[in-house]
């Protein structure tokens, strides 16, 4: 998985009910835009993020 600064983490529900999460990657601490990133989260929330096999990322438009 790769992520610049401004590009959308999504996070996918792991089981049924289970809501999608969504955030903007302020900070890419990995080699080469790979993780961990610290995420800015819809709710407002910010931390630093190792994404699962659930998370894909939306390129900044």
């Amino acid at each position: 998985m790769q992520a610049r600064v401004g590009d959308q983490l999504v996070v996918e529900g792991k089981h049924v009910g289970d809501s999608r999460r969504e955030g903007e990657v302020v900070e890419v601490r990995g080699a080469d835009g790979g993780p961990p990133y610290v995420v800015r989260w819809s709710d407002g929330h910010e931390g630093l993020t190792f994404p699962g096999p659930d998370a894909h990322v939306h390129p900044q438009g």
